[in-house]
């Protein structure tokens, strides 16, 4: 692809989405919050336009690309998730993101899902799997995603939608339990966990953005996605990995916390149907990417 654009650019999956787009020589037209963290990325490819979600709607650009990636969305997480006005907005931003995509001249369109998207279940995830959402967020990236593939059908564009799992890196919030491991066994405290009996799967934000610009490539005209590593242990193990990899003394305590009751406790993708379609096999050990994420939140804290 000659050039894309990408909604959220400015965000953890986002700026690495750029990021390897531009290493395929894809230009990239970058999208992102007014007034949010400005994107640490300099190319003579890559072009930055702030726009709100509000304002997909009458974006305009003489800029035309070939693919459209819609990451961007409006309360992600905490209590917000279940604040049904924003997530019925988030639904129409995203078929505004469709419409923009058709005056830019793309062909294929990658919409962002979620893992929330099928609820609790306790077997890998799979494009079939029966999605039964139990949160604002999750029933409105399943609508998104349902809409966006039927409105892209009417405009002549491609259309896949990626349902994303657990992804981690340095830029991630600090409220996830990654980052919140990694930031408090580096200054040698020991975090306060659940139990952490969950069973989970994580994928690096590079491998992550690697599967989106794959999908913009070589995925199926209305296909479902799941995107993860493919592989899920207990998160203790992941949580004792990280303690390791710090060099931390302090051990973990675990079950100081209480679980939610809906909470999700197992968590895994079947990726046979994104690897036969498009080739993405995971690149980046858990190891190899607590180790980037251990250098990246020291830089972020100097």
């Amino acid at each position: 692809m000659k050039r894309i654009c990408i909604t959220g650019a400015g965000g953890m999956i986002g700026t690495a989405l750029t990021e390897y787009a531009l290493s395929q020589n894809t230009a990239v037209l970058a999208l992102t919050r007014p007034g949010g963290r400005p994107m640490r990325i300099a190319h003579p490819m890559l072009t930055v336009a702030e726009c709100d979600l509000a304002d997909l709607e009458t974006f305009a650009s003489d800029l035309a690309c070939d693919g459209f990636v819609h990451l961007a969305w409006a309360s992600t997480y905490g209590d917000a998730r279940n604040d049904v006005r924003t997530q019925l907005r988030n639904i129409e931003y995203t078929l505004s993101a469709v419409r923009l995509a058709k005056r830019l001249g793309c062909r294929a369109l990658v919409t962002a899902g979620s893992q929330a998207e099928y609820g609790l279940c306790s077997e890998p995830l799979r494009p079939d799997t029966p999605a039964f959402p139990r949160t604002g967020y999750g029933i409105a990236k399943l609508a998104a995603g349902q809409l966006a593939r039927l409105l892209c059908a009417q405009n002549g564009m491609r259309h896949c939608h990626a349902r994303i799992l657990s992804v981690y890196g340095g830029a991630d919030r600090a409220e996830t339990i990654v980052s919140t491991c990694v930031d408090s066994m580096l200054r040698g405290e020991a975090p306060a966990l659940t139990e952490c009996t969950q069973t989970w799967d994580f994928l690096h934000v590079r491998d992550a953005a690697r599967a989106l610009y794959l999908l913009l490539e070589k995925g199926r005209d209305g296909a479902v996605y799941p995107v993860g590593s493919g592989q899920a242990r207990a998160l203790r193990e992941y949580v004792l990995e990280i303690r390791k990899l710090t060099g931390c003394a302090a051990e973990p305590r675990f079950g100081a916390r209480s679980l939610a009751q809906d909470a999700v406790r197992y968590l895994c993708a079947d990726i046979s149907a994104l690897t036969a379609d498009t080739g993405f096999v995971p690149e980046i050990t858990f190891t190899q990417g607590i180790l980037q994420t251990i250098e990246e939140r020291k830089g972020e804290s100097v």
